[in-house]
């Protein structure tokens, strides 16, 4: 395997140390990734910096063409990213090609939105023109349970509108995103594109650094909040996807077993581990039963193993950490309700099995707070005001989901959720065109469409006289 490097001034660069990357599903290290110091972090926003001038006066056009010759590279390369992927994160083989593709996608999608000056009002005595330009360096910090994905969603609009970049992956998931990089600074200028890596131990020092303009940030909701604060310094811009405690509420019109299926797709896609999938889950009493019955047949019928051996439905935990949190959670649910499934495999690997947990009340830790692991709390509720009033009742609200045979009646109910998304009768609808963004504190500022691209811009109004 070609040695990992990062990127910093258009150089392949070792790190001052490194760091072992593991396979969540042996804990055996694959490779060592670079590991920078503050120095390194200093260089690379220099970097950018220095290639911003000549990227940010480039014409769209080029700087478009530019990224869909990543994408281009990104599919012929699929078969090594994706295998890449799965050892470093753990998800099945046809769900990181999947991921890889879709990242393709996404980029080309985005890369085809434009920028052009708007006459925002014209009378006798003049116009107003609406112009957008490019803010500076964007610090672009990634999680690990969509790397390249998310990867893609920050950077391609930050580098369409102009900006140069500095990213930061999670240091459990390093490796693809490396490669994805040395793509990117093939097609791209020296410095446009920088990537370092860390610990965990650079993400304050890169959000506060006064040569970085916006920082584009996924993660938890407390991390969200560290880099609100460090980002103040200077008044920065910054777009936060957090975390989401996404509830599902099922009328009672819908077909158990077809219901059922639908919900446990929702909450176990990715092991669970989806900032949008279903973390919780109000059902009607009259079919409550059987749609718990049904979810626990699903758990023990779903294939969990390590990602890249075939057949594989449900790979690990991605780290030992969050590994040892859903553990915990499920633990504590035994003492407040029952608990189907949510076995340890006996093996290496922080693998653990679907879970359904039912008689359980909202203030248990498994309802309050998101699991983001394999895990599903099912709730009873006889009035679907009250439904609504306890799927609210959460300082997050990024996605949410309605299930029912009745649109309209499910429209109802959807336009009653506190939450950035709704979907009804289906879960994570999502394209490079829509923008979404989270409520409450899931998160703030847009991303996708065309008002992500324009969350990397700065507005200038000119008015123009007769």
């Amino acid at each position: 395997m070609e040695p990992f490097r990062m990127i910093i001034g258009g150089e392949l660069v070792n790190g001052v140390s490194t760091l072992p990357v593991i396979n969540p599903a042996t804990e055996a290290s694959i490779a060592d990734c670079p590991r920078a110091d503050e120095s390194q972090l200093d260089q690379a926003v220099a970097a950018a910096n220095s290639a911003f001038n000549g990227w940010a006066a480039t014409p769209i056009a080029e700087r478009r063409a530019a990224l869909m010759a990543v994408a281009d590279e990104m599919e012929a390369k699929v078969d090594e990213l994706s295998r890449l992927l799965t050892s470093e994160q753990g998800k099945p083989l046809d769900k990181a090609v999947e991921e890889i593709i879709g990242s393709a996608m996404i980029m080309r999608g985005l890369a085809t939105l434009d920028l052009p000056e708007k006459v925002v009002q014209e009378d006798e005595t003049g116009k107003f023109l609406e112009q957008r330009y490019p803010l500076g360096v964007v610090a672009a910090i990634m999680p690990w349970n969509f790397p390249i994905s998310l990867l893609v969603v920050k950077i391609t609009p930050a580098l369409l509108a102009g900006n140069t970049v500095v990213s930061k992956p999670a240091p459990t998931t390093p490796l693809t995103s490396l490669r994805v990089a040395e793509m990117l600074n093939r097609h791209m200028p020296a410095g446009v594109f920088n990537m370092i890596c860390d610990n965990n131990d650079l993400g304050a020092a890169l959000t506060a650094h006064s040569g970085v303009a916006k920082v584009s940030f996924t993660g938890s909701t407390a991390t969200g909040k560290k880099v609100m604060e460090s980002a103040a310094n200077l008044l920065k811009r910054v777009t936060l996807e957090l975390g989401g405690n996404d509830a599902a509420i099922v009328l009672d019109d819908v077909e158990p077993k077809s219901a059922a299926k639908d919900l446990f797709e929702g909450a176990m896609v990715n092991s669970g581990q989806v900032c949008l999938a279903i973390k919780r889950a109000y059902v009607h009493n009259s079919q409550y039963d059987e749609i718990c019955d049904e979810l626990v047949s699903l758990a023990k019928q779903a294939v969990v193993d390590d990602g890249s051996k075939q057949g594989a439905q449900y790979g690990p935990l991605q780290n030992k950490q969050q590994f040892d949190k859903v553990r915990e959670m499920i633990d504590d649910a035994a003492t407040h309700g029952t608990v189907e499934g949510g076995e340890t495999l006996d093996r290496s690997g922080y693998f653990i099995r679907p879970a359904i947990v039912r008689d359980i009340d909202d203030n248990a830790r498994v309802v309050r707070e998101e699991q983001f692991g394999p895990v599903l709390p099912v709730l009873r509720y006889e009035d679907v005001d009250d439904a609504i009033a306890r799927a609210n009742d959460s300082d997050q609200g990024l996605g949410g989901t309605v299930w029912s045979s009745n649109k309209e009646r499910a429209l109802q109910v959807a336009s009653k959720m506190e939450t950035g998304m709704v979907w009804i009768n289906s879960h994570m609808n999502i394209t490079p065109f829509i923008s979404m963004g989270g409520a409450k504190q899931s998160g703030m500022g847009l991303e996708l469409g065309q008002s992500g691209l324009e969350e990397f811009t700065q507005r200038r109004l000119v008015f123009v006289p007769a």
